[in-house]
């Protein structure tokens, strides 16, 4: 009979005691325990929910090339992750796929975790962070939270910082949406001056004012269109996405996400007068 082990084919003796069971078919690996059995799924499914589809694909090829769980190719990715918590997380994934399920190849690891990226599921709320990371919470880096967000939508842009400074990737973001058609609308606290870190983008996008003195403009929300939205404590600033510590949500449910931008569009109404224009 001949078995694989991750260092290549060997040769063992074919010697079946008269009541053991039938073997596997060839190349389809036994689990260890019912339990083990769905360790490995779960493990691929929450990585589905906490990264975008294009970064679950980088994440399939490189299993598709993985020769197996101790391959460098994987090693030298997981390495490289910076994002809080998701070297953690993948590293979990290659010591499953190590103890538990050793004869899963890379390409069925890859396939498995193709199926789950294309199979409807609902989209839970992703801790943000800026500081300082760490492996105990998974969570995304504000920075690239907020850049994904603008790339994201299509039609519509809500944006709303008490303080806004440099930031210029995000403006830059911004501005290309605005070239791509999509409507920018811009709640800026009007003491803090904030509507100077976007006085290069094009004439389209509409700067809001909070009417009258009474309290301030505190909130801070990207909103694109009516799907996806993150909120938390950090303002548009370089400090708030890098130095900072900080901390948010990510919302990607539109059940969610849509009374929440039509509560902003309300306080948008000029009959309401709450909020004006710039």
């Amino acid at each position: 009979m001949r078995v694989y082990a991750v260092n290549g084919p060997k040769e063992i003796p074919d010697r079946e005691a008269p009541n053991t069971p039938s073997p596997s078919p060839a190349g389809v690996p036994k689990a260890r325990s019912g339990a083990s059995a769905r360790r490995l799924p779960q493990l691929l499914g929450a990585l589905c929910e906490r990264l975008p589809e294009d970064r679950v694909v980088t994440v399939e090829q490189i299993f598709e090339m993985a020769a197996g769980p101790d391959d460098v190719l994987v090693s030298r990715f997981i390495a490289a992750q910076p994002a809080a918590g998701l070297a953690h997380q993948l590293a979990e994934i290659t010591h499953v796929w190590r103890t538990e399920a050793p004869g899963v190849t890379g390409a069925a690891l890859a396939l498995a975790l193709a199926t789950a990226r294309s199979s409807p599921r609902p989209k839970p709320a992703q801790v943000v962070i800026s500081g300082p990371l760490s492996a105990s919470v998974p969570a995304r880096l504000t920075s690239e939270v907020v850049i994904e967000v603008i790339r994201s939508a299509a039609t519509s842009l809500l944006i709303a910082s008490f303080a806004a400074y440099g930031a210029r990737d995000v403006v830059a973001e911004i501005g290309d949406a605005v070239g791509r058609g999509v409507q920018v609308d811009l709640l800026l606290e009007e003491s803090t001056q904030a509507s100077a870190a976007f006085g290069k983008l094009p004439k389209e996008v509409q700067v809001w004012h909070r009417e009258g003195a009474q309290g301030v403009l505190h909130a801070k929300l990207i909103a694109a269109d009516r799907h996806t939205a993150f909120l938390g404590s950090a303002n548009i600033t370089d400090r708030a996405f890098f130095e900072n510590i900080e901390l948010g949500v990510l919302l990607r449910d539109p059940r969610l996400v849509e009374p929440l931008v039509e509560h902003f569009h309300w306080l948008l109404n000029p009959a309401n007068g709450i909020m004006r224009r710039a």
